[in-house]
Order: structure tokens, then sequence, then C-alpha cells
């Protein structure tokens, strides 16, 4: 935890993946100015108290082999072991998510206006 001082976070980007889990991907950089990428996955515990936490840390020597290594994998997966698999339903899911959320949000904002 010491070491964790000297870290700043630099960029955050959050993917929501499902009800329970959750991915952040962000760029740290150390106080000798040097940057890496830290990948975590959030999940909410079944019990409902609080989450649990993996994290990987890519450094800049391994990015172009991590990039590479990765989509490999994913599209061996893709083509050889679910051809038909429609990844696309999930992303349009999420997109539909998204909007009918921002819709009740806005929807519960204009409701507590009062004239």
């Amino acid at each position: 935890m010491e070491n964790e001082k000297h870290i700043e976070n630099i960029f955050s980007k959050k993917l929501r993946a499902g009800k329970r889990r959750t991915y952040f991907f962000d760029i740290r950089k150390t106080k000798s100015d040097d940057f890496f990428i830290s990948i975590t996955e959030s999940t909410r515990k079944f019990t409902g108290e609080g989450y649990e936490r993996h994290k990987i840390f890519v450094y800049k020597e391994d990015f172009n082999r991590f990039v590479e290594n990765l989509q490999e994998v994913i599209t061996e997966i893709k083509t050889k072991y679910l051809p038909d698999f429609d990844y696309d339903a999930f992303a349009k899911r999420d997109e539909e998510w998204e909007q009918q959320n921002h819709e009740d949000s806005k929807n519960k904002n204009d409701d507590s206006i009062s004239w």
C-alpha cells in the first residue's frame, strides 16, 4: 500500500458487464513518470455486502504483445468455438439499457420540478 501513494490515475474507462460485474481500464503514472495500464474486474458479492476486486497490470514493454495475444484469443473463440454466436446482441442490449436508464433519469428529474 505504501507504493500506491506514488501512483497517479491519469485516465479511466469503465465498462459495465451485466448486473454484478464492472471492468475498469486505467492509465496510471508512477512518480518516476512511467505509465502502465491497470485493469480491474469488480464484482458485487452474492451476499450484497461489498465487492471483490481483481487487478492485472500491463506495462509499456508488454502493450503490443498483450493486445496481439488478446485479439488472437478472442478471434479463436469467435471463429472456431462460437462462430454462430451473436456478439452484437450484447452491445444492442447495453445500448437499449443505457438509453432506457437515461430516459428514466430524465423523467424522474422532470417529475421533481415543482412550479
